[in-house]
């Protein structure tokens, strides 16, 4: 089973920071209360960042702070290799935010990861947390708040809102994990149910979509096969995308009947999910139920 449960005391490392981005983010994290321990670049003349140490190696980091985790923020091209140091490094679970990975470079990730127990969040994904203890990435702290409602997403920017608003209303979220809006990724909608099934934390489910791909209709699959219990909500973007073009993220792409928004909720609502038809309509059905 897949578990994507992180707390304060979690080592976390940073690759590439020494990037804008890599220091910005290795910052808001630590503000957040995420236990990051240092950084990786490799060549890099600094020794430190936002007073982190800095090394050239994941296996340097990891023999220096006990690393257990890294968030990736380096460029689509060096990704692999980089997942590859971290792992390399006995780095087991990893958060990749950066978007565009070569399909080919994710298939040899996915492998790899799958070969050696490591969970990957990604790619393009703006990261996952448990809200009150750690977050891995760059999801926004006002919507991180904690509660009852598993929250899994591959839009970054609906889920915020979602977040926000539902926190405003008194709901906050056990787990988000941003699975990501790249064709491959290393964690489905499906690959987590048994994790929420089995969570005691997490009474409820809400998963953001988008049309492209199968992951939804994955994850009614998995819904039935678990038996899961618990009540599942559900908003996919992208109800009125014209046929046969990539909206946003690159797995969203419609051909024909596959991954359309029909087909999607058909699934869902067979699974017994709730699927509602807009945010407010989301945010105000998931308050009726929990709040």
């Amino acid at each position: 089973m897949i578990n994507p449960r992180v707390d304060r005391s979690t080592p976390v490392i940073v690759q590439g920071i020494t990037g804008r981005a890599g220091q910005l983010h290795s910052r808001l994290m630590r503000e957040y209360g995420t236990n990051v321990v240092g950084g990786v670049s490799p060549g890099a003349k600094v020794r430190a960042v936002n007073g982190l140490p800095v090394f050239a190696t994941c296996g340097d980091a990891a023999a220096d702070t006990g690393a257990k985790a890294s968030v990736l923020l380096v460029g689509a091209m060096q990704l692999l290799e980089a997942m590859r140091d971290a792992v390399g490094a006995g780095i087991r679970y990893l958060v990749t935010p950066t978007e565009g990975m070569p399909v080919h470079d994710a298939l040899r990730a996915w492998k790899l990861c799958r070969d050696t127990g490591t969970v990957w969040v990604g790619a393009s994904t703006p990261g996952m947390a448990v809200p009150g203890e750690a977050k891995l990435g760059f999801l926004p702290d006002d919507s991180l708040k904690p509660g009852p409602l598993g929250l899994m997403s591959k839009s970054g920017t609906l889920s915020y809102e979602s977040g926000y608003r539902l926190a405003q209303r008194g709901i906050g979220t056990s787990v988000w994990v941003g699975v990501g809006g790249d064709p491959v990724k290393g964690t489905r909608y499906a690959d987590l149910v048994p994790f929420y099934a089995a969570d005691p934390r997490t009474e409820a489910l809400l998963i953001i979509g988008e049309i492209g791909g199968s992951d939804e209709e994955e994850f009614a699959q998995a819904l039935a096969a678990q038996r899961f219990a618990k009540p599942v909500f559900a908003l996919i973007a992208g109800r009125s995308a014209p046929e046969g073009v990539t909206m946003g993220h690159a797995g969203a792409l419609v051909h024909g009947s596959h991954g359309t928004y029909a087909a999607k909720r058909a699934a869902l609502e067979a699974a017994g999910v709730r699927v509602f038809g807009t945010l407010n309509e989301t945010v105000e059905g998931i308050r009726a139920r929990l709040g």
